[in-house]
Formats: structure tokens, sequence, C-alpha cells
């Protein structure tokens, strides 16, 4: 049974990692799939691939080059996936991430703040803006955000990242209530270290962030292990489950 057949997703950030992961799944499960990101390179390589995935199953994939923290790339878009499929049924919300200018509040750069903030929360918002109403349009479906482990647990030296994160866990759950009337369910995957090509930098040069890898219960997880449960959140099988920031992290907000 194909999970997500006769259903449109836009993707942000879904050129690499947990994006691309999430657009491939998507298409094998016979979901027609935008790929809104920056970077026309790696976007035009996520759709391809994805296509390859989508072949025996109707699923396809289309890149859309889009600047997440922008209005009008945003408004653009979703007028475009319009155009093409005349509905949306699911946005994932995964566009972000941090970098290594990150740092405790007392000494992180300002302009890092606001870059966290617009990308990872902004972003969400933003697309959320003009996504929402064209899923209602399209008789409700499903939002699905990108917290993190460290909405849920503190992780000291990283307060820029930490505050983007937390914003974007506490919207859900007020989006969730909020567009319950129109059919559409919000939820947030909260990852803790997953293994794409940056987060291996990351890894490399940040003893805050190998050390929390560290106490991962089932060692560390891989963009798949996240696109799994965007297959879930995106079907028809979470009918019922909204509000929720559901934790992807072998186990380390645990311990």
């Amino acid at each position: 049974m194909l999970r997500l057949k006769n259903k449109v997703a836009l993707i942000t950030g879904g050129g690499g990692g947990i994006g691309r992961a999430t657009a491939e799944r998507f298409a094998q499960e016979g979901a027609k799939v935008i790929i809104a990101e920056i970077d026309p390179e790696v976007g035009e390589a996520a759709a391809e691939s994805a296509r390859s995935f989508g072949k025996d199953s109707g699923g396809d994939a289309y890149f859309i080059r889009t600047d997440v923290s922008d209005e009008d790339s945003v408004k653009s878009v979703i007028a475009k996936t319009l155009e093409r499929f005349n509905q949306l049924n699911i946005l994932h919300n995964n566009a972000g991430g941090s970098t290594l200018n990150d740092g405790p509040v007392t000494d992180a750069p300002i302009e890092e703040f606001w870059r966290c903030i617009k990308l990872d929360l902004f972003g969400t918002f933003l697309c959320s803006k003009y996504g929402i109403p064209e899923i209602a349009r399209s008789g409700g479906g499903s939002v699905i955000n990108m917290a993190s482990n460290v909405a849920l647990m503190a992780l000291p030296g990283r307060d820029c990242y930490t505050a983007a994160k937390g914003g974007v866990a506490s919207m859900t759950r007020s989006m969730a209530a909020e567009y319950a009337a129109d059919k559409i369910r919000v939820n947030a995957i909260a990852p803790s270290t997953t293994l794409s090509d940056r987060v291996k930098k990351l890894l490399e040069a940040s003893p805050e962030i190998k050390a929390v890898s560290e106490t991962h219960l089932l060692g560390l997880g891989l963009p798949i292990h996240i696109a799994d449960l965007a297959v879930y959140l995106g079907s028809d099988e979470s009918a019922i489950t909204t509000g929720q920031v559901i934790p992807v992290d072998s186990g380390v907000t645990i311990v």
C-alpha cells in the first residue's frame, strides 16, 4: 500500500540530509514532491534522486529555488506548487541548521542569533503562513516542523540555535490548536545528532555537540530515520496525532 498516494508535499531545505531523504521516501510512497531549496545544484540533484525513488509508485519530484526567509520567494513556491498540482497536502518545514558561530548567550555574535531566528523560526512561520491556507483549501493535511532535541533539553554553548528550535516547538503546539478545525495536523520532529554531511563537519569541530552524541543509547541517527517518521506524520495513519514534538534521538533526552 502506498502511504502517500495522491498527496502533494512541499519540503523546504530538501536538497540534502534529512530533507533529501524525506523527499526520496515521500516519492517512494507515491507523493508528488516539491523540493524548495536555495542551492540549485543540490536541489536539482535531490529532485532527480527522488524521481528515481518514485518511478514504480507514481511518485514524482520537482525542484524550485526558494529562500524560506524571503516572503516573495515563499509566496512564489506555494503558487508554483498549486500551478503544477492544484493542491497542497503536506508542508514539511525542514530548512534550518546551526553553525560553528553559535555559542553561549554572552559570547554568541548577534548576527548569528538573527541568522538562526530568520532561517529556522521565521522560515517556518512564513511557509506556514502561506502554506496552511492552501492545505485547508485542499481539504486538510499535515504540517511537519523541525524542532530539535535542544528544544527539550539543555545544550550549553548553542544558545542561538536552542532559541530558534524552542520557538518552533512552541509554535507547533499553538498551530495544532489553531488549525484543527481545518483538518490540519501540526507536529514537529525533534532529532538529535543526525549524520548528514553538514552535521559530520559540526561533530568534528564542536566539543559540545560531540559530547551529546556520545550519550546516544542506540547510536547516532541517520537522515532516513527522520524521513520514516515524516512519512507517518504525512500519511493518514497519523489522523489523530497533532501538537506533538516527537524526539527521534536514540534516547538522548532521557539519559
